[in-house]
């Protein structure tokens, strides 16, 4: 039995120093049948820092992200959050502030409000509340109506369905955000939209940080401050 977990409320109390990583990468290495996709990586992400992962097809860059979330296995090297070795966390409340974002995102049946009140229900947010309003002004940045909080799930498109996916994981304030393509279904606009989104999220909070795949390299550029380059 693993001892010292801490849960979400607990890590609510941990001071993070702009100095000090919020997340840190140490010797990781990750083998799928006999053939290493990556090892030896080591990197840090501090509060504050946009970071772009970038590196060939198949290098391995989704399945970084899902392993820094906690829902791919490595087999060498540790992750520590808030300077906790990962399997010393309640899962979770560890992939509660560590989120994984991709394109192709798994929504509820119902309207797109009882998605975003439905993860209220899980035992991990009971300390938490909806919060109507915030998600008002998150979609006034995103050009959408209120009324768009009504429309059922079976009747949105690909890319408004990615939009449902990031509202409901900001409004539960996480503290890193992984984001794998995560505007590749939408337009151009809203794609910026999203963009102002997530920096909105960031300044509400000089802890937050993020980490970004795309195959847009000028949108990685115009929103990243900083990139790690996975080598074959």
């Amino acid at each position: 039995m693993i001892k010292n977990q801490f849960t979400k409320s607990q890590t609510t109390e941990l001071e993070l120093s702009p100095n000090h990583p919020i997340l840190s990468v140490q010797d990781l290495g990750r083998r799928v049948e006999e053939e290493w996709i990556w090892s030896n990586l080591s990197f840090q992400l501090f509060p504050g820092e946009r970071v772009a992962v970038v590196g060939a097809s198949g290098s391995g860059k989704s399945l970084l992200l899902r392993a820094l979330a906690g829902l791919d296995p490595v087999q060498a090297g540790q992750i520590i959050f808030q300077q906790k070795p990962m399997n010393s966390w309640f899962m979770p409340s560890y992939r509660s502030q560590i989120v994984y974002l991709h394109q192709r995102p798994a929504l509820w049946e119902g309207a797109v409000e009882e998605n975003l009140q439905r993860v209220y229900k899980l035992a991990v947010h009971h300390n938490q509340v909806y919060n109507r309003q915030l998600i008002l002004d998150y979609l006034h940045i995103l050009h959408k109506p209120a009324d768009f909080l009504q429309r059922p799930i079976r009747a949105i498109s690909g890319g408004e369905a990615q939009i449902v996916a990031f509202l409901r994981a900001l409004q539960l304030s996480p503290s890193v955000l992984l984001l794998d393509e995560p505007t590749a279904s939408l337009d151009t606009e809203t794609a910026q939209s999203l963009e102002a989104l997530v920096a909105v999220w960031q300044n509400e909070n000089p802890r937050r940080a993020c980490l970004w795949t795309s195959h847009d390299r000028k949108q990685l550029e115009r929103i990243t401050n900083r990139q790690i380059t996975l080598k074959d």
